[in-house]
């Protein structure tokens, strides 16, 4: 195995990880990340509820960061608006909506219990 090679992996990962803050939806996602884990640490969840919390986030993060890499090779292949790159587009943010209602629902699930 080549260290340095792998080593780079990890620099061009980063990098992709700082290029996808560029993006409005992945900054709303991380300033909703930070207050729902401002508000699990004022309610004091349990651990359980803290990984249930932190895979959902992981998800919601992940699934932008790759429908934001499909628009963009989307992008890259054609300039021209046809049917299938829209619905490439369309499908891959779909996906990012369901991750987040899902986090949601995850949140009102352990929240509301604890707040009322």
């Amino acid at each position: 195995m080549d260290i340095r090679k792998f080593m780079r992996s990890f620099v061009y990962a980063f990098q992709g990880m700082i290029a996808a803050t560029k993006e409005q939806n992945m900054r709303f996602h991380l300033i909703s990340a930070c207050i729902v884990s401002i508000a699990g640490f004022f309610t004091g969840l349990t651990t359980m509820e803290w990984i249930a919390i932190v895979v959902a986030i992981m998800l919601v993060i992940g699934a932008e960061m790759i429908n934001s890499a499909i628009e963009r090779v989307v992008d890259l292949a054609t300039a021209e608006l046809h049917p299938l790159a829209k619905a490439a587009k369309d499908i891959a943010a779909g996906a990012v909506l369901v991750f987040a209602i899902g986090s949601v629902i995850i949140g009102v699930l352990i929240f509301f219990p604890k707040w009322f």
